[in-house]
């Protein structure tokens, strides 16, 4: 394991962008059959790396959701017991070939050097973690949301964005009125 990380007592309070803004080719991609299996590969990758530490590791995203067009990036999300113990949680990450992009409260984004793989660090118990898999489960069982959900987005991708995190805002709204459906439904 790496050594190059000093345990934390406090997360971190602000956003880093290692690298800063890039400017990035988004497009959507009918559903690839491929991306459970990148998913599994990183996911074997991801607990190798971690070792015996317990984590949780999960697909979410588009990528995840079975018919649905998206932009070819697979997201994960990994939980942590601490995401303040940097040594325990990125630095094994960082040594398996992954790199850091973004350091934030209470998150860490790790990405492959073709940054075709997302990993979302969060810690255990984090109501985000909660809310990717509401959302991934809706899409994968209501077919209207999901038609919508993928309509939205490429009607925004028409409107030309180049800013993921820009284009990642712009689904807000569509996205907070499917969470919705899917807290009454009980999903």
């Amino acid at each position: 394991m790496a050594n190059n990380f000093e345990p934390r007592r406090a997360d971190v309070d602000e956003v880093e962008l290692v690298g800063g803004f890039e400017k990035r080719h988004l497009e959507l991609v009918g559903y690839d059959e491929s991306w459970p299996d990148i998913f599994l590969d990183h996911q074997g990758r991801l607990r190798k790396a971690l070792g015996t530490a317990e984590v949780e590791v999960e697909h979410i995203g588009s990528t995840s959701v079975p018919g649905l067009a998206a932009n070819p990036i697979v997201d994960i999300v990994v939980t942590v017991d601490d995401i303040t113990a940097e040594e325990d949680c990125l630095a094994p990450l960082l040594a398996a070939g992954y790199k850091l992009r973004t350091r934030e409260p209470g998150h860490r984004l790790v990405c492959t050097p073709a940054r075709d793989v997302h990993i979302q660090i969060l810690q255990r118990g984090d109501e985000a973690v909660d809310n990717y898999r509401l959302f991934r489960n809706r899409l994968r069982a209501d077919t209207d949301d999901r038609a919508l959900y993928e309509d939205t987005k490429r009607a925004l991708l028409n409107q030309g964005f180049d800013d993921m995190n820009a284009y990642a805002d712009a689904k807000t709204e569509v996205i907070a009125a499917i969470m919705k459906r899917a807290l009454s439904a009980g999903a």
